[in-house]
């Protein structure tokens, strides 16, 4: 079930299995904060902008951006614990980033957030593009 686990069979390391079904890792810690994020930020009428939201938001992104760069160059890297703690972070600034943007449509959280994501994903997704796939 691909919509559950986004990795082929040589990536099953960076999976769980919960109920017979591959979850990847990352996702595990990311889909379901980014909505209780969103969500609590709602129930709370939180404000849509804090001094602090640029910064602590890429910070919140990071983590899982390098993990999965390295994880992109060194394949047997890291571990499950640290992909979803990386996506649990991750999920904390997707969820306030998104919780602006329905509000007030591409916030400067946001568009940070995304050329942060662009900066790092577009290099290293060029830089191993042709290698090849284990057998």
């Amino acid at each position: 079930m691909f919509w559950l686990s986004h990795h082929h069979p040589d990536e099953y390391n960076r999976t769980y299995v919960l109920a017979g079904v591959r979850v990847c890792a990352r996702c595990l810690g990311t889909y379901p904060v980014l909505a209780a994020v969103f969500l609590g930020l709602f129930a709370l009428k939180a404000p849509l902008q804090w001094q602090w939201d640029v910064p602590v938001v890429l910070a919140l992104t990071l983590p899982a951006l390098v993990d999965w760069a390295v994880g992109r160059f060194r394949p047997a890297s890291g571990s499950n614990g640290l992909r979803t703690l990386t996506g649990v972070l991750l999920g904390v600034g997707l969820g306030r980033s998104l919780y602006v943007h329905v509000q007030r449509p591409l916030p400067a959280v946001l568009l940070a957030q995304a050329l942060l994501v662009t900066g790092v994903a577009v290099p290293v997704i060029l830089a191993t593009y042709r290698r090849p796939r284990p057998e």
